[in-house]
């Protein structure tokens, strides 16, 4: 796991959950279960495949699910249709386990239109709010761009980027609600996070899993331009 009292682990969908599902293999998405050791509190974020499997890998590490975070309302990060399929995402898990789905304000809409959960299912955040799991504390970080409401989430030295930030490249913004200049600033703000926070992606479109902040800096071509015009000619 991790030290600090940290309980943190990256889940490759198709191969460390949802085995066998096709959808799971092919979109390559990340989820993540993040917790506290000493009070054995857990979250989850973006569980849209199999929840009963991440319910069960947190069960058998003695973890008890008190949350969900989720990115942004992406059928392959909290559930609904996608290609043809139903995924049970958020429905399924709290089907089995009724607990608080932690979203930026600006998505809840899109959250309980994809999934159909009712509002008062979701607990609403402002930008740098602070979820505690336990005693660690989760800092959201409202990343809009990619949708109006993505939120990356800072915890010990790792960012949780989503969709927002990958190692290489950056989320789409043609999708409804993407906004190419929101993401140059967003991208910006995360690019500057002190510390060199270890990046973790909601996607593994890269050989690495993880990579440190300062050398995804480095190496990713969304942080060449210098300004949103040349963002925006870049990646618009």
């Amino acid at each position: 796991m991790s030290g600090s009292g940290l309980y943190f682990r990256q889940l490759l969908s198709g191969r460390d959950f949802a085995v066998g599902d096709r959808v799971a293999t092919q979109m390559v998405n990340f989820a993540y279960l993040i917790g506290d050791e000493e009070s054995r509190e857990a979250v989850v974020v973006d569980p849209a495949y199999a929840p009963d499997d991440l319910l069960d890998l947190l069960e058998a590490d003695g973890m008890r699910l008190t949350g969900v975070l989720a990115t942004h309302h992406h059928p392959d990060h909290v559930g609904g249709t996608m290609m043809g399929f139903d995924l049970e995402g958020l429905t399924g898990l709290l089907a089995r386990t009724p607990v608080r789905v932690h979203v930026q304000k600006t998505e809840a809409e899109w959250v309980t239109k994809v999934t159909g959960l009712c509002a008062t299912d979701l607990t609403l955040h402002e930008n740098d709010d602070v979820v505690q799991v336990g005693d660690i504390p989760v800092r959201l970080l409202h990343t809009p761009g990619h949708t109006p409401g993505s939120q990356c989430f800072l915890v010990d030295g790792r960012l949780v980027a989503g969709d927002t930030l990958f190692l290489q490249g950056c989320g789409r913004t043609d999708f409804p609600g993407g906004d190419v200049e929101a993401m140059y600033r967003s991208l910006q703000r995360l690019g500057s996070l002190a510390g060199n926070p270890v990046v973790y992606p909601g996607h593994r479109y890269s050989e690495e899993p993880h990579s440190p902040l300062l050398d995804v800096r480095r190496s990713n071509v969304v942080f060449r331009p210098r300004s949103a015009e040349e963002f925006v000619l870049a990646f618009g």
